[in-house]
């Protein structure tokens, strides 16, 4: 098959590279993902031996959703999924898009400077549960000769708005003699013959077929018969195709060809499509079964409104859409899985705000039409969005001349086509509205408003959830700054870089902080601890701590007695929670620290011509915890160019994880990276916690003496 723009007998090398996978590894179907160089989400660019629209769920993966095309590339490893179950059991989403029994692997498009995206490859049902060392080594190897197809192209490949149908084998025609004798085999046969390709057309139709389902062969070929079958439109019987398809098993059913005929239809797949044989049936019912399996007499089911595929779409964005975090998770979602999966090219996500529409998100629009859009009264005339809120009804226009018969300003406000006006309603009140929109235009069917509708419903309530987050969230976040000390003070001879970074999930207040107290023109103390909880209460717990650390120790006091003293103010306050807490007196002159500690993680010291070590403190009770006892100091030397890296245990404590382990790594890291700026060395510290959610904060606090030995 030709790409856009190529000349017949061309093929796309990708896609052939694709064919010539799917034909060596034994797969029955294969993907190629690419990886957008704007966005961290992989796009299906061409699909091998299954329809494309049954991918529709998975044309655009975000990497940072669990799944195993994005699992592949985000660990850089091999994904094998042996059945249904082990999908169920370890991509719950994935499953519910696609509930076909058949195998995955998904490989990583490894190139030499770059991930370019992954491999996806499906099998049978049959397949056995286990790679063999030969199948996985075909796949790694496909590969790694993908990417270096990618690596040597003049220039990245070009992202299609839809993916490329690849047909697994090349299309010699046959001998015209031999075409015209099968297809005269085929007309005698007293049984019905039809043809369906991959994305379930008829490309051929004898005429027994056509007077059995009551239509001539024209009206079929080039058709999909739920579609030109009027009794055929029902989501069981695309489903059974689309089984057939993925399965690459066949499959038996029943059907009623009204009034009251009953009809068998057999499925037989391959790599090239479906071969359909039709016989009446002398029993009714529609169950589906093996092609070998009795006929049972059952009665017929309702015909739905929405194909099957619709309907896995609507369950995999539900259970998206219920992973969704923020306002910006929402829009995003929905721009980039809700759009693909309706053919649509822009979108307007809108919130109520003071009586008026406020956009919150845009895709496929340009910053004039978003500005002209912005700001809108809730009962304006000049789009639907105002009245579809008011009544809390849907409206779509597939067109702009029906747009413009209730609305004239509207279609020369974007440009688009055609629109669906989705009213977002939680409980009777409204929330927002999003608009659906296409650069052509775009006839409705039932199926898609239906489906439509009820998504517009779960858009709402994860549209209104999200906000509530960020306002929290917002509100979380403004406490902790203003908790946290703004700039920390200048010292002659110390050189200081100070972070804070909150967990990725949670709205709560982190309890993590750190201070750096000016007691003279060459002494300091450096303080950082962590306030059990996550709460508003932690959060005040956390300023009367540092309030009272700075009161005490700019009035003398030894690190043992500003923390004694601490302690006890703690314990008149009747708190429930626990502070751990590391105070440091800091001599530049005589080049030395301080320390004591309240149940803190010790901090780590290196000197240029040492290995960094983990500091060997005794620790005193936590701060809070109602036990008087003493804080042991423990001195240690603070030359030029050493430093003192104070932090919380968000930093190396890792679920599953050693946690003496992980500290002595940190300390290697400090070692190798201590010659670079402070600024850069820090946000190195950092990058040593792995990537993903955070289940704690971070505070990380790095203290170095600069001063000269003359000084």
């Amino acid at each position: 098959m030709t790409g856009a723009g190529e000349e017949p007998g061309h093929a796309d090398p990708l896609d052939e590279a694709l064919a010539v996978t799917v034909r060596r590894t034994g797969a029955s179907a294969g993907g190629l993902y690419l990886l957008a160089q704007d966005e961290p989400v992989l796009t299906l660019v061409a699909m091998c031996g299954a329809p494309t629209a049954a991918a529709a769920p998975w044309r655009r993966v975000p990497l940072a959703i669990v799944g195993p095309v994005s699992g592949a590339v985000r660990e850089d490893r091999l994904v094998w999924v042996a059945n249904q179950e082990d999908m169920a059991r370890a991509y719950p989403r994935a499953a519910a898009a696609l509930p076909y029994q058949f195998a995955l692997a998904a490989a990583p498009l490894d190139g030499l400077h770059r991930c370019w995206g992954a491999l996806l490859l499906l099998w049978p049902a049959s397949h056995p549960p286990d790679l063999t060392r030969r199948e996985r080594g075909h796949i790694t190897t496909s590969a790694r000769r993908i990417a270096r197809a990618l690596d040597d192209a003049p220039t990245p490949p070009a992202i299609p708005d839809q993916p490329r149908l690849v047909p697994v084998h090349r299309t010699d025609a046959p001998p015209a003699q031999s075409a015209l004798a099968a297809a005269d085999l085929v007309e005698r046969l007293p049984v019905g013959a039809i043809a369906l390709d991959l994305e379930g057309r008829v490309t051929y139709a004898n005429s027994a077929s056509a007077d059995l389902l009551g239509c001539s062969t024209d009206h079929l070929l080039g058709t999909l018969p739920w579609q030109s079958l009027p009794w055929l439109d029902d989501p069981v019987y695309e489903d059974h195709y689309r089984t057939a398809v993925l399965s690459r098993e066949p499959v038996a059913y029943t059907v009623l060809r009204p009034p009251d005929r009953w009809l068998d239809f057999r499925l037989y797949p391959d790599d090239s499509g479906i071969s359909a044989l039709i016989t009446p049936s002398r029993t009714g019912g529609n169950r589906m079964r093996s092609a070998d399996s009795p006929r049972p007499t059952l009665t017929p089911t309702v015909t739905a409104t929405a194909g099957t595929g619709r309907i896995h779409q609507l369950m995999h964005l539900a259970a998206a859409l219920t992973e969704t975090v923020s306002v910006q998770d929402v829009i995003d979602l929905v721009a980039d899985q809700v759009l693909p999966a309706f053919g649509a090219q822009g979108m307007v996500m809108s919130a109520t705000d003071a009586g008026r529409l406020r956009i919150t998100g845009h895709r496929g629009y340009t910053p004039e039409a978003v500005e002209h859009l912005d700001g809108l009264p809730l009962d304006t005339d000049l789009t639907p969005a105002g009245h579809a809120l008011a009544n809390g009804l849907p409206a779509f226009f597939a067109s702009p001349q029906e747009m413009a018969r209730l609305y004239p300003r509207s279609p020369a406000l974007s440009g688009k086509q055609a629109w669906a006006f989705l009213p977002l309603v939680v409980s009777g009140r409204p929330v927002g509205c999003c608009v659906i929109s296409y650069d052509r235009p775009h006839p409705f069917t039932a199926g898609e408003r239906a489906v439509l509708t009820s998504l517009a419903g779960l858009i709402a309530q994860a549209l209104d959830r999200a906000r509530l987050y960020d306002a929290k969230h917002q509100l979380s976040h403004s406490l902790q700054q203003v908790l946290l000390p703004r700039t920390l003070p200048r010292l002659a001879g110390l050189d200081v870089a100070a972070r804070y970074l909150p967990a990725t999930r949670g709205m709560d207040i982190g309890g993590d902080f750190y201070d750096l107290i000016r007691l003279t023109d060459t002494t300091a103390a450096a303080v950082i601890g962590d306030v059990q909880g996550h709460n508003v209460t932690a959060a005040a717990l956390m300023g009367q701590v540092r309030t009272a650390i700075h009161a005490h120790a700019t009035a003398g006091a030894t690190p043992g007695e500003v923390l004694g003293r601490t302690n006890r103010v703690l314990a008149d306050f009747e708190t429930d929670l626990f502070v751990s807490c590391l105070y440091a007196h800091l001599d530049l002159v005589r080049g030395r620290a301080t320390l004591a500690s309240a149940g803190h993680p010790p901090p780590l010291l290196h000197h240029p011509d040492r290995p960094a070590r983990v500091l060997d403190l005794e620790p005193g009770p936590l701060l809070g915890i109602g036990v008087t006892a003493p804080y042991p100091l423990a001195t240690v030397p603070l030359p030029p160019g050493t430093i003192l890296a104070l932090y919380t245990d968000g930093l190396v404590e890792i679920p599953g994880t050693d946690l003496t382990r992980n500290t002595a790594d940190l300390a290697r890291h400090l070692a190798d990276t201590g010659g670079l700026p402070l600024e850069e060395l820090i946000d190195s510290l950092v990058r040593t916690r792995p990537t993903g959610q955070r289940t704690d904060d971070i505070a990380l606090l790095l203290l170095k003496n600069t001063r000269s030995h003359g000084e």
